[in-house]
């Protein structure tokens, strides 16, 4: 909850300064597809075995990298946005 308030006290400060929505229309998108990869526990423990895997930098990440892209753009699409 911590990281979902501070989010949009960022996005809100950057639309008040921009005088645009475009920061909060950010804001929903990103929570939205975090939300869509949390509902699915196997998909959201995929999701983070592999940016740990990323984040140890032990093995080559393309393969990885290239999961991850895959999960977040099913979950983006799943989302309807």
């Amino acid at each position: 909850m911590p990281d979902l308030t501070q989010h949009l006290f960022e996005a809100t400060t950057s639309a008040q300064q921009a005088q645009s929505l475009a920061p909060l229309r950010a804001f929903i998108h990103s929570w939205a597809v975090f939300v869509e990869i949390e509902r699915h526990p196997r998909r959201a423990a995929r999701l983070h075995a592999l940016e740990r895997l990323v984040q140890e930098g032990t093995d080559d990440p393309a393969s990885a990298l290239a999961e991850i892209q895959q999960i977040l753009d099913k979950a983006e699409a799943e989302t309807g946005l």
